[in-house]
């Protein structure tokens, strides 16, 4: 019984919440070309099956399993894992509940990270990197990663545990 202006709002926000980078990165890190994956179709709403043939800003190339053409879907659409409901039927309510996504990791600060801790990011071609922070900036570190100079974001650093 929602009126127009608030289902736009509401829209609004979601789109929001699907274009979060965060979000993106979780789902890409999870992502290699030629993976098989399934997404939601936006035409009828059902899970298909499809592969992955390039990665782009925030959509994935894919070629799906019965059309010989790729097109773009939003990382939001794709589900890496497979599921246990049939593609074609789509997801019941009751596997809609059972499989809700987790929440987006914890995001790291400046505060999280000092000169000289170790650390690992995933660059911009999805290789994992391992660095030293040899410098604190305002927004970024700078990290020694086998003699290469990167300056990364604090969000996307992770701390690198020696066992």
């Amino acid at each position: 019984m929602a009126t127009s202006a608030e289902l736009y709002q509401l829209s609004w926000v979601i789109e929001q919440l699907l274009a979060d980078p965060r979000r993106i990165v979780q789902v890409r890190a999870q992502l290699h070309t030629g993976q098989q994956v399934q997404y939601l179709s936006w035409g009828d709403g059902k899970l298909r099956s499809a592969r992955v043939v390039g990665m782009h800003g925030d959509h994935v190339a894919i070629q799906d399993a019965a059309n010989s053409k790729a097109f773009k879907v939003h990382y939001a659409a794709i589900l890496t894992e497979p599921a246990a409901a049939s593609t074609e039927s789509g997801p019941t309510p009751a596997d809609v509940e059972l499989t809700k996504p987790a929440p987006p990791p914890e995001v790291a600060g400046r505060a999280d990270f000092r000169v000289g801790n170790r650390v690992t990011f995933i660059d911009k071609n999805l290789q994992h990197r391992v660095g030293l922070i040899v410098r604190i900036n305002q927004h970024t570190a700078t990290l020694d990663c086998e003699g290469q100079k990167w300056r990364v974001a604090f969000e996307l650093l992770r701390h690198l545990l020696d066992v």
